[in-house]
Order: structure tokens, then C-alpha cells, then sequence
């Protein structure tokens, strides 16, 4: 059973930089398609960003896009994401997520299509 951790979270100002790691353990993560999501309590979760099992797609929201950088390691078995230029706004939860079916190419914002999750890392920007 695939099993998903998230760290490097924190607290920082406005206009810094933080990188998160998800590490993978069980399941066939180099043929998964790989996804960051953020919540902020009392609303829905939010698509951050995904990447393809091959890391040669990638996708982001419009909120995100120039600023954040998704990427993984699929010898590391880990998927990162490089957040830059950060505003108030992005304060979140932010989970990593898979979607289990191998070399799935479909859509890849909604997260029902995910069905493994991390337990989340506190991200807050301070103005």
C-alpha cells in the first residue's frame, strides 16, 4: 500500500521561498500521477499543482502558476514542490496525492481522481 509523508512546511514572510517534500513508500510510485492540493479550513480543497508519471507534464493552477515549480524523483521515490515569491493567501494545509492507476493520463485537477493522501504540512505567510 502506497504511503505518502510531507514535510518542510513553516511559517514565513511574504515574498520567501519554501520547498515541500512528499516521500513515497510501497506501491509502483514511478508509474503515478502526482499532485499537490492546499485547504484552508471551512473550504474546499484546492488543485496546486500535478505532474505526470513520466515528469515530462506538468500542470498548475493560475494562482500558482510562475511561482511555484513542481518536480519528482522517481528514483528517490519523492515529489517536491518549490514555492517562490510567497503571498498571504497561499496560508494552507497543502497534501501531496496519487492517483494509483499506472500511466494515467486524464484529468488531473479534481481530487476524487486521487485516492492515496498525505496527512498534510502547514504552510503560513505572514504580510
Amino acid at each position: 500500500q502506497l504511503q505518502l509523508v510531507e514535510s518542510g512546511g513553516g511559517s514565513v514572510q511574504a515574498g520567501d521561498s519554501l520547498r515541500l517534500t512528499c516521500a513515497a513508500s510501497g506501491g509502483t510510485f514511478s508509474t503515478y500521477l502526482m499532485g499537490w492540493f492546499r485547504q484552508v479550513p471551512g473550504k474546499e480543497r484546492e488543485f496546486v499543482a500535478s505532474i505526470n508519471w513520466t515528469g515530462g507534464s506538468t500542470y498548475y493552477a493560475n494562482s500558482v502558476r510562475g511561482r511555484f515549480t513542481i518536480s519528482r524523483d522517481n528514483a528517490q521515490n519523492t515529489v517536491d514542490l518549490q514555492m517562490n515569491s510567497l503571498k498571504p493567501e497561499d496560508t494552507a494545509v497543502y497534501s501531496c496525492a496519487a492517483n494509483t492507476n499506472p500511466y494515467y493520463s486524464g484529468s488531473y485537477f479534481n481530487p476524487d481522481l486521487y485516492r492515496i493522501w498525505g496527512q498534510g504540512t502547514q504552510v503560513t505567510v505572514s504580510s
